[in-house]
């Protein structure tokens, strides 16, 4: 009797357990879904606007409601195709390296885009986005405004902005623009929106809280401590309300697909063109050199001809903004460094396969190049000749007081040398500053053409500078981890004993311009031409209704602090 009662209580056990499972696994079913991203606005017409979010889910429908009718427009459903995680993703429950990826692992992120139509300039108009689950279940986003590309005359408010990579301060920085000039009207992003292009988690729910899409949308939860306190940053709605034009950095660039253990790794295993040729041949090229797939995906831009996504040029309200493609690969400068920006290690000369090809640019734009040739054609347009205000934007500084800005911007020159059997015995590289193509070739062309701003990033800090010609030179990248300024006795470490490697200035020779209004001061306590901080975070907007570009910074030791205005010039 008592192996019988036992039995039955095992039995009842057992059927418990699975009606649990069973409705547990229902629950997670049956769940709600989630967006990845509240809806952001892209590619502007003159009566059009494109609406794009992201889910982990494929869905069964997915609808963009806009306009006082509720009116709905068709959508278009795609996967991106390189995103994953890996052993430094933050996201999830992962905190430390390696604590549940051990390599890259995919994942699945669909991405939804409606083209709403009909829209007259200046009226913005209310929608929002649903997307339903296979199961049926839906979610909804809140309810934005969007508008159509303003018409010439349109008085804007726009963001110049760079080098997000989830630095600790963008939160702060991107909620400290809405709070101090509101709803700004478009965004001008220099590069480098992101640190790892093909982790997703940087680009939508990194847990450390500083992902691209959540500081853009007012979604973000970073937190800065100071003297033991904490305050927690949201970013700012502002992508929901205002399309981006974005530039390619280096770090929207990835390597050679799956060669690596990460996705990191991936990241600096870049190699130039011709030798991922002469290594792999014509067939093989998509996996074997470097791609901006995910970035291209992940965004919808204007096109040209000739560059795609790449390098391109468009008209905003007075603004005539052209965007190229000028980035390389970053090295490190230390001289024992794998891959190094001057020189390969000992260890992989026998391995042209390790090798990083010192700071190889990835797209030519040389005088002669399909780039430099488009360009020429650009600035010739009716376009740009009759904009009131023309402005180029690029990621790689062609006048700075950081350090990224050395060597200069060149092919790098390898020395090979050999020993009596003509074994390599070292590969250094060497970048002739006369050979600079930004300076050499490209800026003659804007100061011939007459452009007024020239818009960058790359070294992390806030400098600006004016040339004879009258045009100005703007890098406001201020966001956080800083590579600091090099002007007085602050030189620039570990360069080549050549006089093309510039220790201190601008090693183009621009003197700096001091901020206007008011200045931070240097230990002598003289005002200081630059803001380089991991403390003060600095943004810039644009005004087109006054021609002005002022520059803000904000002290994040003291979150109560103002905003202070510092510097401010005229277009």
């Amino acid at each position: 009797m008592r192996k019988i009662l036992l039995a039955t209580v095992f039995l009842l056990v057992v059927c418990v357990t699975l009606v649990y499972a069973h409705l547990s696994s229902q629950k997670l079913v049956t769940s709600a879904p989630k967006l990845l991203t509240e809806p952001f606005l892209q590619l502007p017409t003159e009566s059009s606007v494109r609406v794009v979010w992201f889910t982990e889910f494929a869905g069964s429908k997915h609808i963009v409601n806009y306009g006082e009718n509720n009116q709905q427009t068709a959508v278009t459903t795609t996967k991106l195709s390189r995103t994953r995680e890996d052993q430094q993703s933050h996201v999830a429950n992962q905190t430390k390296e390696g604590e549940f990826y051990q390599k890259p692992v995919k994942r699945d992120i669909w991405r939804h885009e409606a083209e709403v139509v009909g829209l007259t300039p200046g009226k913005r108009v209310p929608y929002s986005v649903t997307s339903v689950g296979e199961d049926g279940l839906s979610v909804s986003s809140n309810v934005f405004t969007l508008v159509a590309k303003p018409t010439p005359g349109t008085p804007l408010k726009i963001l110049l902005t760079s080098d997000h990579q989830l630095k600790p301060m963008i939160a702060a920085n991107l909620q400290k623009v809405v709070q101090t000039v509101g709803q700004v009207d478009a965004v001008f992003f220099a590069g480098d929106l992101v640190d790892i292009a093909d982790r997703a988690s940087e680009w939508f729910d990194d847990n450390r809280g500083g992902a691209f899409f959540p500081c853009l949308q007012g979604r973000a939860k970073h937190e800065i401590e100071f003297n033991g306190v904490k305050t927690a940053y949201t970013g700012g709605k502002i992508i929901q309300y205002a399309p981006m034009f974005t530039s390619i950095g280096n770090h929207e660039v990835m390597g050679r697909f799956g060669k690596s253990g990460s996705i990191g790794g991936e990241f600096g295993d870049t190699i130039p063109r011709a030798v991922a040729k002469k290594l792999y041949g014509d067939k093989s090229l998509d996996d074997n050199l470097f791609n901006t797939k995910t970035y291209e995906e992940i965004l919808s831009l204007p096109e040209s001809k000739e560059g795609g996504e790449t390098y391109y040029a468009v008209s905003f309200g007075d603004v005539r903004l052209v965007v190229l493609y000028a980035a390389n690969m970053w090295r490190s400068p230390n001289f024992d460094a794998i891959k190094g920006k001057y020189q390969e290690t000992k260890k992989d000369l026998k391995n042209p396969l390790a090798w990083g090809y010192g700071q190889h640019i990835y797209e030519p734009i040389e005088k002669g190049s399909k780039q430099y040739n488009w360009l020429v054609q650009e600035l010739n347009s009716p376009e740009f000749k009759t904009a009131k205000y023309k402005v180029v934007m690029f990621h790689y500084p062609p006048h700075s007081l950081g350090d990224n800005i050395v060597p200069p911007y060149t092919n790098p020159v390898p020395l090979v040398e050999r020993d009596a059997n003509q074994n390599i015995t070292s590969v250094r590289y060497q970048y002739p500053k006369n050979a600079d193509y930004i300076i050499r070739d490209v800026q003659p062309l804007l100061e011939a053409a007459r452009v007024q701003l020239v818009f960058y990033g790359h070294s992390h800090l806030w400098n600006r500078f004016r040339n004879q010609s009258g045009m100005n030179f703007l890098e406001t990248s201020n966001v956080g981890n800083t590579y600091g300024a090099y002007l007085g006795k602050n030189k620039r470490k570990l360069l080549p004993v050549d006089k093309d490697y510039v220790e201190v200035g601008d090693p183009n020779a621009l003197e700096p311009v001091t901020p206007t209004i008011t200045q931070l001061l240097g230990d002598d306590g003289k005002p200081l031409p630059y803001i380089a901080s991991n403390e003060i975070t600095v943004f810039s907007i644009f005004d087109t209704g006054t021609g002005k570009v002022s520059s803000y910074r904000f002290d994040t030791r003291q979150p109560e602090s103002e905003v202070i205005k510092f510097d401010e010039f005229k277009l």
